[in-house]
């Protein structure tokens, strides 16, 4: 049985792929181990196979599988960044939190007391999606350890709308609801990505009483990579900041395993060009959602989100 490597000092990291090739060995993320195989646990890779919030396409509670599975061309350098970002944290993958299928609010208080327990001695989360439901009991989690939080949302869809069919837990709704608990920093949250069509003027309206600034497809193409990154920057400032990856926030082209696809979107080394400029932000958690597998094409959209997932570790290594 293979094992991930440790060092004499230092985190225990991936399994070493010269020695065990990587479509062999464990079905971890990136191939790390497991929480019960290390002691202390600086970062958590946790997912969340849930998706009964979609509004369209079904699938996405196959994502986190479909991720880590896509995850085992990683690396354990990153030159991008110029870090190793699982020799300076200790990174482990935690399985899945179990959630009801059935019952949409039992499921948001599975995925909050999962959360919980898994950060309770100070760990930050990665977590793997599962529908944008989640990101609603992952925020009030962080809430309890950090306060009201920068949120940085990349998707091409705002997400606070109010209900759907009279429901008001949806994969449309969490940063409404979040913003009405008082888990974000109104000055200090963005959208980023966002495009297509909206159900009126009031969307908008609506999305800035909430607290959200956004930077669209449309003012990336026209302002370029460098300054949707400054806008972000300015945005957020010092403050603790948690990034939400709606893998949709990426073009069709570039990601077609996703329920609610939009076309006109990032390209993956546009999104991925953003991410690696938050190694000096105070990246307190992370979550990557919407991956729904049957509708990808040769793991482009796995991939993708294994390397989102990837800059996101890298930048939280850069800033213990």
């Amino acid at each position: 049985m293979t094992r991930p490597e440790e060092g004499p000092t230092g985190p225990i990291g991936p399994i070493d792929a010269t020695r065990t090739p990587r479509y062999g060995g464990a079905a971890t993320f990136a191939r790390l181990p497991r929480t019960d195989q290390v002691t202390d646990v600086d970062v958590a890779v946790v997912g969340v196979p849930f998706d009964t919030g979609v509004s369209y396409r079904p699938g996405a509670r196959f994502g986190p599988a479909h991720v880590r599975e896509s995850s085992r061309l990683l690396r354990p350098y990153n030159p991008a960044q110029d870090v190793e970002p699982f020799a300076l944290q200790q990174v482990a993958d935690a399985g899945d939190i179990d959630c009801n299928p059935f019952d949409i609010g039992e499921a948001v208080r599975a995925v909050e007391r999962g959360a919980d327990a898994l950060t309770g001695a100070g760990a930050r989360l990665l977590t793997i999606g599962g529908d944008h439901t989640i990101a609603l009991p992952l925020l009030r989690s962080v809430h309890r350890r950090h306060g009201p939080v920068a949120v940085v949302h990349f998707d091409a869809h705002l997400d606070t709308w109010d209900t759907y069919f009279g429901a008001a837990y949806t994969h449309g709704t969490p940063f409404r609801r979040a913003s009405e608990e008082g888990l974000i920093d109104r000055e200090a949250s963005m959208h980023v990505g966002i495009r297509g069509p909206l159900y009126s003027r009031r969307d908008l309206t609506d999305d800035t009483e909430l607290g959200f600034a956004a930077v669209t497809c449309p003012e990336v193409e026209s302002d370029g990579l460098a300054g949707a990154i400054e806008r972000i920057r300015a945005r957020v400032g010092d403050r603790p900041v948690y990034v939400s990856v709606d893998i949709d926030v990426l073009d069709p082209a570039h990601a077609p395993g996703t329920g609610t696809p939009e076309a006109g979107g990032l390209t993956s080394r546009e999104l991925l060009a953003m991410l690696r400029a938050f190694g000096d932000l105070d990246l307190v958690s992370a979550d990557i959602v919407e991956v729904a597998p049957a509708y990808d094409h040769a793991q482009l959209t796995g991939i993708a989100a294994a390397h989102v997932a990837y800059e996101l570790l890298s930048a939280m290594a850069r800033r213990p």
